[in-house]
C-alpha cells in the first residue's frame, strides 16, 4: 500500500515542525492545524497506555462488549457527521465513506461482540499421555499494541485496527497518517466516550499524530505488538525498528491484485466486478483489482462493455445526492506517483484507452479513471503498486497463461476469478499466490470477519480479522494441572538399575507399529517387573536372615 507523505500537508521540514497543516484534497481548502507528537510525547503516551491496561486487562468480556457497543452506537448515531469528516479529509465520496468505512466498522464490531469471548476464553485441550493431568490454553493480553495506519480509510483504519486488540484486553495506540490528521481528533472522541461510560481510562486507546519520526518513535517505545498497514518499503523500516525490542509485527503491505476473467464468465458480472474492484475509493485501496486478465475469447465483449462505463464515471468534489461517482485523490504526492507510473508506461509503448491526465479543479487533487493496455515487463507499472484509479488490462490465450501472469508479481494480497463454472473457479483460486481469493466478486473476503485477512510474498505476513487475527493480540499460554486432588509425584531420582530398559519398553509399547511389536514390549515389561519382584524377594529374604 502506497503511503507516501504529501508535500502539501506541511509547510516546513518534518524535523523542524511540530504541527501538521491539513487540507481538503477535493477543494484545497485548509482544514486547520494538528499538533505532531514528539518522541518524548510518544513515550509518555505508551506509559499512560501501559498503566491503563493494568485495569483494562482485568475487565470482563461483558464490559468489553459494552465498550464496543458504545462505539457502535456512536458510529451509527453520528454517521452523517463522521462521513462529513471522512469526505473533507480524504476527498472520497459520501457513498464510499458510508459503505467503505461506516459499514465495515459496524460489521467488525458485531462480529467481535458475538465471537470475541468464544475465541478468547480459556480452551480445554486433551492431556495426551498425561491422563492424570488437565490441559488448557489461556489467551493472555499482550499489553500495549501499536497500530500504524495509512490515509486511505481515515475512520475505518483507526477503529477496525484498534477494536480487536481492545477486545483481547490490550491498550492501543494508533498512529495516524499525517495526511488525515485533521479528522483523527474527532474520531478520538468515539473511544473516549465509550471507555468513560464503562468507567475505564481514556488512556486505554490513544490516537496520535505526526510524521515518520513519530511512527519510528512508537515502534521503538517498547510496545508488545505492532500492526503496520502501508508500503513494503516502510514495512522494512518498521521491522528494523521492531528488532530493537524483538517486538512482533503484523504487516499488511498492499498488493497488485489480479482479476481473471475466464472464457465462460458472465459479462455483466465481470464488468461490474472490475468497476468496483479498481475504482472504489479511486483505487486507493490495498485490495484494488489493478490487473484485469481476460482470456482471449472474452476480451472484446468485456472491453466493449467496460470502456463506455469507465468514461461515463462522473468525477468531482463530493456532494450528496448521487451526483458524483468518484472523488479526489487524497494527496498531491500520490497523484505524482500515479502520473509518473502512467507516463512511464505510455512512453514505453502502452496504449491509453481512458483517462491518464491529472485534473486540476478549484485547488482539488483529481486523477481520472484510467485504462491501459499493452503493458510489458519493462514498465514500472507492471510490478509497482499504483494505489490509484488505473486499470491494467491484459489479453491472454488461456486460463493457464492467466494464472501464470497473475502470479508474476512480488505481491500476493488478494485475487479474483470470474467464471460460471464453480469447480473451475476453485481450481484456479487454488493456484493463485494470494492471501485471499474471491470467486465471482472482488474484495469481499475482507467483509467476512470469520476469514483471516493477510497476504503472502511482499504483501506482508500475519493476519487481521477472524479467530486467528483476534488471538494474535494475545499470548497463547499453556497450562497443565493435576486432574485429581491427590496425585503421586514423578519419581525420577535416584536412577534405578532397570530404568532404561523399562522406559524403552514403555516407549515401544506406546509408539511402536504393529500388534506383534506391542506384545513383545508388553512381555518385556512383564519380565522386568517379575525380575524386579524377584530382586525384591531376594533382598527381603537376606534382610530377614541377618536380623537377630
Amino acid at each position: 500500500m502506497n503511503t507516501a507523505t504529501p508535500l502539501r500537508s506541511h509547510a516546513s521540514s518534518r524535523a523542524e515542525t511540530s504541527t501538521i497543516e491539513c487540507f481538503n484534497p477535493a477543494t484545497g481548502a485548509p482544514l486547520g492545524k494538528v499538533s505532531a507528537c514528539s518522541a518524548i510525547q510518544v513515550q509518555e503516551a505508551v506509559e499512560r497506555a501501559r498503566n491503563a491496561q493494568q485495569t483494562w486487562r482485568k475487565s470482563s468480556f461483558r464490559q468489553r462488549r459494552a465498550v464496543l457497543q458504545h462505539i457502535l452506537d456512536h458510529v451509527l448515531e453520528h454517521a452523517d457527521e463522521l462521513c462529513e469528516h471522512i469526505v473533507k479529509d480524504s476527498g472520497k465520496t459520501y457513498e464510499n465513506a458510508l459503505l467503505g468505512e461506516i459499514m465495515p466498522i459496524c460489521n467488525k464490531i458485531r462480529w467481535l461482540q458475538k465471537n470475541g469471548e468464544k475465541h478468547l476464553r480459556s480452551e480445554k485441550m486433551p492431556s495426551g499421555l498425561l491422563m492424570h493431568k488437565r490441559a488448557r490454553i489461556e489467551y493472555i493480553p499482550l499489553g500495549v499494541v501499536a497500530c500504524i495506519v495509512p490515509w486511505n480509510y481515515p475512520l475505518q483504519n483507526i477503529i477496525s485496527s484498534l477494536i480487536a486488540p481492545l477486545m483481547a484486553g490490550n491498550a492501543v495506540i494508533v498512529k495516524v497518517s499525517e495526511v488525515v490528521a485533521w479528522s483523527s481528533q474527532r474520531f478520538q472522541e468515539i473511544t473516549d466516550e465509550a471507555l468513560r461510560r464503562e468507567g475505564f481510562s481514556t488512556d486505554t486507546v490513544q490516537i496520535i499524530n505526526g510524521y515518520g519520526d513519530t511512527g519510528a518513535a512508537l515502534v521503538r517505545a517498547g510496545v508488545q505488538k505492532i500492526l503496520f498497514i502501508g508500503s513494503a518499503a516502510n514495512g522494512r523500516r518498521i521491522i528494523e525498528g521492531s528488532a530493537e525490542h524483538l517486538t512482533p509485527v503484523v504487516m499488511e503491505l498492499g498488493g497488485k491484485d489480479p482479476m481473471i476473467v475466464c472464457e465462460d464468465a458472465d459479462v455483466e458480472k465481470a464488468v461490474h466486478s472490475v468497476l468496483g474492484g479498481i475504482y472504489i475509493n479511486l483505487g486507493q485501496n490495498c485490495i484494488a483489482s489493478e490487473r484485469l486478465i481476460i482470456v482471449d475469447s472474452m476480451y472484446d465483449r468485456i472491453m466493449d462493455s467496460l470502456l463506455p462505463k469507465v468514461k461515463a464515471l462522473r468525477q468531482g468534489a463530493p456532494v450528496r445526492g448521487g451526483q458524483v461517482d468518484v472523488g479526489a485523490i487524497t494527496s498531491p504526492q500520490q497523484i505524482r506517483i500515479i502520473d509518473t507510473l502512467v507516463r512511464d508506461a505510455v512512453e514505453k509503448g502502452a496504449t491509453l484507452l481512458a483517462g491518464g491526465i491529472p485534473i486540476e479543479s478549484n485547488g482539488g487533487s483529481f486523477y481520472p479513471p484510467t485504462v491501459l493496455t499493452g503493458i510489458t515487463a519493462e514498465m514500472r507499472i507492471a510490478q509497482e503498486e499504483i494505489f490509484g484509479p488505473v486499470l491494467l488490462v491484459f489479453r491472454v490465450k488461456s486460463e493457464a497463461e492467466a494464472v501464470a501472469l497473475a502470479n508474476d508479481t512480488a505481491f500476493g494480497l488478494h485475487a479474483s476469478v470470474i467464471t460460471q463454472d464453480h469447480e473451475k473457479g476453485r481450481k484456479i483460486a487454488a493456484q493463485l499466490d494470494a492471501g485471499a481469493t474471491c470467486i465471482n466478486d472482488f474484495g469481499l473476503c475482507y467483509l467476512n470477519q470469520d476469514l483471516p485477512f493477510g497476504g503472502v510474498k511482499h504483501s506482508g505476513f500475519g493476519v487481521m480479522n477472524g479467530r486467528d487475527g483476534l488471538r494474535s493480540y494475545t499470548t497463547a499460554k499453556a497450562v497443565l494441572e493435576d486432574r485429581w486432588k491427590f496425585s503421586p509425584p514423578p519419581v525420577l531420582y535416584p536412577v534405578k538399575p532397570m530404568d532404561y530398559e523399562k522406559s524403552l519398553a514403555v516407549i515401544r509399547l506406546l509408539f511402536g507399529a504393529g500388534a506383534r511389536n506391542k506384545l513383545q514390549s508388553l512381555l518385556t515389561l512383564v519380565k522386568l517387573s517379575m525380575f524386579k519382584l524377584s530382586l525384591f524377594k531376594t533382598a527381603t529374604s537376606k534382610l530377614s536372615k541377618t536380623r537377630p
